[in-house]
């Protein structure tokens, strides 16, 4: 399927292949005028955060929440900027992205992350704290969606579209199924109960993993796209790392997680029949394939994203997320403004993209990066 042109959408004019060496960016600083300097003025220590990080001019102690999928992403992005700007610090509150949606329009937080964009009403919902402006969306932190299982003796799984959607919907209930086993002749599947694990609190990653039913299971997910879990059975957990914790102690579970969480707790991911010629794994690699075709939906200062869940290109994942960090275009709070600034800037730079795709998340194609750069320039 391709994917859907807006008249003011603009591709993101950069190749997978700028996408890859990406992965292995040495830089220090997202700009050449960055300070190696702390809120004090004082030198940085190289060997306590990356060189070059603009602390900004203000320190200040800022609160935030929602992602879950980005947690660890933040806590590197967090530790690295608290070393550099000292009197600056981050708390992160997690919570799932409608929790953090929902805290930043109640004017709880400075900035809010999600892995779907808002949405009109939460759009309109945001003018009440954000004074003389709104709510926008800025893709800072990608990732892709795995598809994480327990199965002895069963290394490497292969999915498609309609049988996850199944899984998940408990219209398979069986590892040993007839769907999973087409797509898996040579694997020893077990006469074993699939334990299925969702998310239970509102969940950008749910969203995303049922847009991706949408386009791809062939009708088997009847429930709309929704940041609440819909399938019918299975078992809830809170947060990423709950799904994923229950996955490595549960024999015979799967469920769907950030990447990093399937490599911090060593499971095992799927690889996912989409149609092209061999099933694609779940890689930083593979995801970035798809980020590199993605098109900017949103309008303004706004830029949300638009995604091909179907793609069916060799080697491009098509379960991705990208997590925004949905902050004020204007009517930030003063006395925290600066830091807000700083630190976004420091998570969209090439240091703090290396640092996070170190953990197992994708940076960003570098044209996009740079667009956002210049909305955090503009925060009012």
């Amino acid at each position: 399927m391709k994917l859907q042109r807006n008249g003011r959408s603009k591709a993101l004019a950069i190749g997978a292949m700028a996408l890859v060496s990406s992965l292995s960016l040495a830089a220090c600083g997202s700009d050449d005028n960055n300070t190696n300097t702390n809120a004090s003025g004082s030198s940085g220590s190289a060997s306590a955060a990356p060189a070059a990080i603009n602390c900004g001019s203000k320190p200040a102690a800022l609160v935030a929440a929602g992602s879950t999928a980005q947690g660890n992403a933040i806590d590197i992005l967090k530790n690295n900027f608290e070393a550099a700007c000292k009197g600056s610090t981050v708390n992160y509150g997690g919570g799932g992205s409608g929790a953090g949606v929902q805290q930043f329009n109640q004017g709880k937080v400075q900035f809010a992350g999600s892995d779907s964009a808002l949405k009109p009403a939460e759009v309109d919902a945001s003018k009440a704290v954000c004074t003389g402006g709104q709510g926008i969306n800025l893709p800072l932190v990608a990732g892709l969606i795995s598809i994480v299982y327990n199965v002895e003796g069963v290394d490497n799984l292969v999915l498609d579209g309609p049988t996850i959607a199944k899984i998940f919907d408990s219209q398979i209930t069986k590892w040993n199924d007839p769907a999973i086993a087409a797509l898996n002749p040579s694997a020893k599947l077990p006469d074993a109960d699939i334990q299925a694990f969702h998310r239970t609190d509102d969940s950008g990653t749910t969203e995303n993993l049922t847009k991706y039913f949408a386009k791809t299971s062939g009708g088997a997910w009847s429930y709309p796209a929704s940041k609440a879990w819909a399938g019918k059975g299975g078992q809830g957990a809170s947060g990423s790392a709950g799904v994923s914790a229950q996955v490595k102690q549960v024999k015979n579970s799967i469920s769907y997680a950030e990447l990093s969480f399937a490599q911090t707790n060593n499971l095992k991911s799927a690889a996912i029949n989409t149609g092209a010629a061999k099933p694609v794994e779940a890689t930083a690699v593979n995801a970035a394939n798809t980020f590199a075709k993605a098109q900017i939906a949103g309008t303004g200062s706004d830029l949300a994203l638009t995604l091909d869940y179907a793609t069916k290109e060799e080697g491009s994942y098509p379960l991705v997320l990208v997590t925004y960090e949905i902050v004020c275009d204007k009517g930030n709070k003063a006395d925290t403004l600066d830091a807000v600034k700083a630190f976004l800037a420091y998570t969209a730079s090439d240091a703090g993209q290396k640092a996070i795709g170190d953990a197992g998340y994708v940076p960003l194609p570098k044209s996009l990066t740079e667009k956002a750069n210049t909305v955090i320039g503009t925060l009012a």
